[in-house]
């Protein structure tokens, strides 16, 4: 059962999304101010939080800024401030999503859904971890530093075999005739493209994936 705090002053928008997340079996918990919800987050440290922004004593922005400091779970901020400015800066402090009141409950579920969906952690035998990166081999997710990279099919296919065999030498041609299922032509470019895309996208993890001159790539553990 997952476990949802929420930190809002409205006490009737508190308690009308409590009762709707119970009708879905998740476990509820709240405080209407600032003031005590780091040390709620601390206590229960949920599987994700709903937070409001104008609330007494310490505000949303500032309780993002702080519990970012040492936990990664998902924030849903729902505020009547709605100028793309505010969503921006929630964003870069590190809130996940944002809705705007008033809003729909259904809506609400579903972005809870689809963001505890992406804070799942590997499951155990099932994940490839070198420093930073994550691939999580079950559910197809791949995070650096806990934040989840969006890759193509064939990307994260490509990226999976070259971390399952870290360190091995693959050819081009064994790289593009083991995911594509057809032979290779020599003029063939489409493997260095896919590199390029995924050294980018992995960002700092990206220099993983080494360059044998003349051979092929390797991933580097």
């Amino acid at each position: 059962m997952n476990k949802v705090l929420i930190i809002e002053d409205d006490k009737e928008i508190c308690f009308m999304i409590k009762d709707n997340l119970e009708k879905y079996n998740y476990q509820v918990f709240f405080t209407f101010t600032g003031a005590n919800a780091l040390e709620r987050v601390k206590e229960l440290t949920p599987d994700l939080i709903i937070l409001d922004l104008m609330l007494p004593f310490i505000s949303g922005d500032e309780l993002i800024r702080t519990i970012r400091k040492f936990s990664n779970v998902p924030v849903i901020v729902v505020s009547a401030k709605s100028l793309t400015f505010n969503k921006v800066e929630l964003f870069r402090l590190g809130a996940d999503d944002y809705l705007t009141k008033p809003f729909d409950l259904d809506e609400l579920l579903a972005r809870i859904e689809r963001n505890l969906l992406r804070s799942q952690k590997c499951t155990p035998n099932l994940c490839l971890k070198f420093g930073e990166l994550s691939i999580d081999t079950a559910s197809k997710i791949v995070t650096v530093a806990d934040e989840i990279i969006v890759l193509t099919a064939k990307e994260y296919q490509l990226l999976e075999l070259l971390a399952k065999y870290p360190d091995k030498v693959f050819s081009k041609q064994n790289l593009y005739e083991s995911i594509w299922q057809e032979p290779f032509a020599r003029d063939n470019d489409v493997i260095n493209t896919h590199i390029s895309n995924l050294r980018k996208k992995l960002r700092s993890e990206g220099c993983r994936i080494k360059t044998v001159w003349g051979l092929g790539y390797r991933f580097a553990k």
